[in-house]
């Protein structure tokens, strides 16, 4: 059967792969979204129309509803501009998608997080409020995935995250145990998981590290 598929944040690091990955599915009737106005290709939605009516607004743009909703949105402080732009983009967009989504019928929701997600910092504060409020949404089945830092070309320049790249791959042998959580990852490995989870059956939330998002992704 067609899982009718939607994905947001195909543009960047993580959700273009995805994208790809997706479209390649024959069993997946894939819609991509991106901000009205942008370039690029996929299906232009206002995210604040989206926080204000969540179901209407996907209605629109899904109007034989959802099965599968996955969530590939992410920024930082620097490029949002301040904590509350950035908490925007991570918490309050990612939330409307959910909530619209699970209006429509999706029974399935998959959240690109971050290792460390709830811990200290306005980050990783941020990343578990999400987490926690998408779990209380009632989806059959939740998968959270908490990957080190992400390796990959990004469309746009990021020199903190990559001399941070840098410096976690210069610290991979000695990060193991919990530490390992906290290596470097392929975006393209979490990518590949998440097409791989994606319309699967099962209920409850289902929470992935590295090891376990690379062992999907390989599988």
């Amino acid at each position: 059967m067609t899982k009718r598929v939607l994905l947001a944040g195909a543009t960047g690091l993580i959700g273009r792969s995805v994208d790809a990955g997706l479209t390649r599915r024959s069993d997946i009737a894939l819609t991509s979204l991106k901000r009205s106005g942008s370039s690029g290709s996929g299906q232009p939605i206002d995210f604040e129309y989206l926080c204000a009516e969540p179901e209407t607004a996907l209605r629109q743009v899904a109007p034989e509803g959802v099965d599968v909703a996955i969530s590939c949105l992410g920024t930082t402080i620097r490029a949002a501009g301040s904590q509350a732009a950035m908490y925007r983009v991570d918490h309050d967009y990612v939330l409307a998608l959910a909530q619209g989504a699970r209006a429509l019928g999706a029974r399935q929701f998959i959240l690109v997080s971050s290792v460390g997600a709830g811990g200290s910092g306005f980050y990783l504060r941020t990343k578990g409020t999400i987490e926690r409020d998408i779990t209380a949404l009632d989806f059959a089945r939740v998968d959270l995935m908490r990957p080190g830092m992400l390796l990959g070309k990004r469309t746009e320049t990021r020199l903190l995250e990559s001399l941070g790249q840098r410096a976690v791959a210069a610290l991979a042998p000695l990060m193991v145990g919990r530490l390992s959580h906290y290596k470097a990852i392929p975006a393209e490995t979490v990518a590949r998981a998440i097409v791989q989870l994606t319309g699967e059956e099962g209920y409850g939330c289902q929470t992935y590290d590295n090891s376990q998002i690379t062992r999907i992704a390989c599988s």
